[in-house]
């Protein structure tokens, strides 16, 4: 039974002597979803959640990236939008699918609330991440013609890392997945629309595996056959699932080192046009007002969803490859304030967008998932032509991101909400997670402790810094 196999595979990483590349990358991966939680966590939707569920802050063990007090589950839910917002997590190329949303917000309030240490903490990030991912590899491609990745195997993962840091018995570990199954879900046409759903998919995935991981430690039972029976997950959300793929080198080839962190503030599909535009400007030293046409061929599955020509909103324009490929030309980069209004509004990458020609590749499209590329065309006014193929993405693991560049990348998305001193704190904190001494951060006294502890929000200074405010 897949059920048993998974299990056994997390009971034995409890006490695991893992590879030190292994616990380096699962640092990154923490790293990586603090740089995108922190500046999430002051936008929509993650202040209106707050709002919404106001009687579970305030109280409880965990915290949100904003320092407030919540339960275990409040705590993973808003987090976990909060971190899927801004559209800077992390991506696991072959299952088309965020880990770092659901699992790393579900492994960091069940730490908090349990008291955890940085070791245990770090054991369920990697749990999650390498059993969601190879249920994502297993249901791929077909699962996301309507699916979300990131909501559906996102809970599998988030349920794994929980149950992992919680203590749970072989039995309660199985139960655990075996109740989140029902509870995986999140449709694509959440980001096909002008609306704020889409980082919800993140946050209930990370919810619904605390909850599933909760009950399962008190007794609650489910179907041990829900990932692969007749009427079960990979049936219902998929064709032809390969299950050989869910404990394909468990245990041993780590997916977690072969992460892509994001190198724009957008939707992926769009990386590899960005990529490519920004390699031909650079090497020919031509601006956007010098292009006369742009062509991108990329893989269909990608353009699907983000063949948008005429993006309204923020939401639409994170996933209009018109729009960020514009941008990028425009300003060099797709950044955080590329999505503010007066850069939605601005005429020159409007006028660019109406130049920009997407086609499907039929060649690109076959390597989906396992590659994502494009070939890029661009014309400019005085006759000359430029082509470049970009095979994949910055970030992806043939491109990765190294530890400078990643420090840095946190270090711009959690500076201006932390400060400098505090973002640069936090940041040692995170490279040391499973060295930490137990901290008191309600009285600001360091006292030594056999057991350290995971790095917890309430080293964020504040909800509010001074001169932050929610919007």
């Amino acid at each position: 039974m897949l059920m048993r196999q998974l299990a056994d595979y997390a009971i034995r990483e409890q006490s695991s002597a893992l590879p030190p590349e292994v616990i380096h990358h699962a640092k990154r991966a923490v790293i990586d979803w603090y740089a995108s939680v922190l500046p999430g966590s002051t936008v929509k939707p993650a202040t209106l959640l707050e709002e919404a569920f106001a009687e579970d802050l305030d109280r409880g063990r965990a915290r949100l990236a904003s320092g407030r007090r919540a339960t275990l589950r409040a705590a993973a839910l808003i987090n976990g939008a909060a971190s899927h917002s801004v559209e800077f997590d992390d991506i696991y190329r072959d299952a088309g699918y965020h880990p770092g949303s659901p699992v790393i917000s579900a492994a960091l309030a069940a730490a908090q609330a349990s008291g955890a240490s940085g070791e245990l903490f770090l054991r369920g990030v990697i749990v999650g991440y390498e059993i969601s991912t190879r249920l994502g590899e297993a249901i791929m491609p077909s699962h996301y013609k309507y699916w979300h990745t990131t909501g559906t195997v996102g809970a599998f993962g988030a349920a794994a890392a929980a149950a992992t840091i919680l203590g749970a018995s072989h039995e309660q570990f199985m139960h655990a997945l075996a109740t989140v199954g029902s509870f995986a879900s999140g449709l694509q046409q959440a980001f096909r629309s002008q609306a704020m759903t889409k980082p919800l998919h993140g946050g209930h995935a990370a919810d619904s595996g605390c909850c599933a991981a909760m009950a399962a430690m008190k007794g609650v039972t489910g179907a041990l056959d829900i990932i692969e029976g007749e009427a079960g997950f990979g049936n219902a959300t998929s064709l032809n699932p390969d299950w050989s793929k869910a404990t394909r080198g468990l245990g041993k080839d780590y997916h977690i080192v072969h992460v892509t962190f994001k190198n724009h503030g957008c939707c992926g599909h769009a990386f590899p046009s960005i990529d490519g535009v920004l390699h031909l400007q650079s090497a020919h030293s031509f601006t956007h007002k010098d292009v006369k046409s742009i062509k991108l061929a990329t893989y269909k599955t990608g353009l699907d969803i983000i063949d948008n020509a005429s993006p309204e909103g923020e939401y639409q324009a994170k996933f209009s490859i018109q729009y960020t490929v514009a941008h990028a030309l425009v300003y060099g980069s797709v950044r955080l304030n590329a999505f503010l209004p007066d850069r939605l509004n601005d005429a020159g990458i409007r006028a660019i967008m109406r130049k920009i020609e997407c086609v499907a590749d039929p060649e690109l499209s076959d390597g989906y998932p396992g590659q994502r590329a494009a070939r890029v065309q661009i014309e400019l006014e005085d006759g000359r032509k430029f082509t470049h193929f970009q095979p994949y993405r910055k970030g992806d693991p043939e491109l990765p991101l190294s530890d400078a560049e990643l420090n840095d990348k946190f270090t711009e998305l959690a500076q201006p909400v932390l400060g400098k001193s505090a973002a640069a704190g936090l940041l040692r904190q995170l490279w040391n997670t499973e060295k930490l001494l137990n901290v008191d951060y309600r009285t600001g006294n360091k006292r030594a402790s056999r057991r350290s502890v995971v790095p917890r929000a309430e080293v964020l200074p504040t909800a509010n810094p001074p001169g932050k405010h929610h919007v």
